[in-house]
């Protein structure tokens, strides 16, 4: 069942992270699979999630290389489920992440985790994949 509404997506910065190359090179990578992206730079959790509500987003991508991926990802989810959002929007998480955190990322409700290196086609499938699968979900 395609609606034919494009998958919105919202990537962002968190905290004091000044890594560009992979946010940017992503949210090109989404717009030229038909994706409409909002670039939303670096924002505070509280403007991440406005922001995601504003624009109708299905995904919200954070773009985490410090090192701080548990503690940004744990504090966007805990504020999700704080403002009864916690099933609202699908969590995405590229970075320098190691790969033994990525069962913790997925503890806490992240959909998809990409480190340096992913295929981008792994990439776009995995939010096209994880935005219909929610949307079959409601179905039922």
């Amino acid at each position: 069942m395609d609606t034919g509404k494009k998958i919105r997506v919202l990537m962002v910065k968190v905290g004091l992270d000044g890594h560009w190359r992979g946010a940017v090179s992503v949210s090109s990578l989404l717009k030229d699979a038909g994706m409409e992206v909002i670039f939303g730079g670096f924002q505070e959790i509280d403007t991440i999630i406005n922001t995601a509500i504003q624009e109708d987003v299905d995904v919200i991508g954070l773009s985490i290389h410090s090192g701080a991926h548990i503690y940004w990802t744990r504090k966007i989810v805990e504020r999700l489920a704080e403002r009864g959002l916690a099933n609202e929007f699908i969590l995405m998480v590229g970075g320098a992440i190691p790969e033994y955190d990525f069962e913790k990322l997925r503890d806490l409700g992240v959909y998809g985790i990409f480190s340096p290196g992913t295929l981008p086609e792994r990439i776009v499938s995995e939010f096209r994949e994880s935005v219909q699968g929610k949307k079959m979900a409601r179905l039922h």
